[in-house]
């Protein structure tokens, strides 16, 4: 699931450098792989512009990399589906029971109980 032609959307993306929403992002981005944020406040982060959700972004997502609360991963699973996404990663935190079976009932490749940065250290 990590390849350097893929584009990856970070789901929870931060300007605070101390939230892993940010450290994913910076850590993706720093080693060369193709990241868009996603955050409702919209704005830039590292100098890339954050689209407030997925339907807004005008290009192909590959992977989507989840760095929210559980309940907001449920929430979103839904549009991953309508966007075609095959890929997501559930980084600590915002994975839940719910959240795979609905990975796994709906044919979307699901990685959870991972850090991406870890795996992508590798």
């Amino acid at each position: 699931m990590l390849a350097k032609d893929q584009t990856y959307a970070v789901i929870g993306a931060s300007n605070d450098a101390e939230k892993y929403g940010h450290k994913v992002l910076k850590d993706l981005h720093e080693s060369g792989y193709r990241v868009v944020p996603i955050n409702p406040k919209g704005g830039e982060i590292l100098g890339l512009k954050v689209f407030p959700d997925l339907a807004r972004v005008p290009v192909q997502i590959d992977t989507a990399v989840f760095v929210v609360p559980p309940a907001v991963t449920e929430a979103i699973l839904p549009q991953i589906k309508e966007r075609g996404i095959k890929n997501v990663w559930l980084q600590p935190g915002s994975e839940s029971q719910a959240a795979i079976a609905y990975c796994r009932n709906h044919g979307i490749d699901c990685v959870a109980h991972a850090c991406i940065m870890i795996a992508r250290a590798r």
